[in-house]
């Protein structure tokens, strides 16, 4: 009997932890790794095409990419344009990794008044008899996936590559669809950014389950383990 009441205070608490938690704004964040060599072209030459692997030629997955990708690039000026008139090409690259994450979390457990019946307003608070003491830690796994997104814009005419970003964040969501649209805004947040670049992005999610319009300033991130996104092929076949 003891046990179960000892029990039953412990969840009420985790309850009501988990309803503050439910009050948060709720952000992705994203790490971003930039690359640039973008020179001081006018907005006039920003026109580009889509190059594509063979893998990506006649992809869905990819052309819905490529429409966020352009809707992105239509905010800072970009045109898109025959693959024989483009400036540049702009090639992608995505990818979802799935792993497991173990977490210790304190386990709390509320003894039996010691002293006589307890009149206070709330037993099962922290100065009530019945409140809860910590006894230990359990330790818990769960699957955690990274999205990774890579864009690399480069000179149709010279291969010359002039842009090369990376984003990458990391949830609980096994969809890489979900994740795009973050991905791509964090990529290309305040284009061009300057060479060797890292940054964190973060963007509220709204109550539809998509990326809002609030952007948070970035912060500095860590350099090391960046990795930039990684080249289309040599000779790639753009969109007809």
């Amino acid at each position: 009997m003891k046990f179960d009441q000892f029990r039953r205070g412990a969840m009420l608490l985790l309850a009501a932890f988990a309803a503050l938690l439910s009050g948060c704004t709720t952000y992705v964040t994203t790490q971003v790794t930039a690359f640039s060599d973008w020179g001081n072209g006018s907005d006039a030459t920003r026109t580009y095409a889509f190059a594509r692997s063979p893998s990506q030629e006649n992809s869905l997955e990819q052309r819905t990419y490529e429409n966020t990708v352009a809707n992105e690039l239509a905010m800072y000026s970009f045109k898109q344009a025959p693959a024989t008139e483009a400036r540049y090409w702009v090639g992608l690259t995505y990818s979802i990794k799935g792993d497991m994450a173990t977490v210790s979390q304190p386990v709390y457990y509320a003894p039996p008044p010691a002293f006589g019946p307890y009149w206070g307003p709330n037993p099962w608070g922290p100065w009530g008899p019945w409140g809860p003491y910590p006894s230990g830690y359990v330790t818990q796994s769960f699957p955690v996936y990274t999205h990774t997104l890579g864009i690399r814009i480069t000179e149709r005419t010279t291969g010359k590559e002039v842009y090369n970003v990376t984003a990458r964040n990391a949830n609980e969501d096994p969809s890489l669809v979900t994740s795009m649209p973050y991905l791509v805004r964090s990529a290309l947040d305040g284009f061009p950014a300057g060479n060797g670049a890292v940054r964190t992005v973060k963007i509220a999610v709204d109550k539809n389950s998509g990326a809002s319009n609030e952007v948070a300033a970035p912060t500095p991130a860590a350099a090391s383990g960046a990795a930039s996104a990684s080249a289309p092929s040599a000779s790639p076949k753009p969109a007809q």
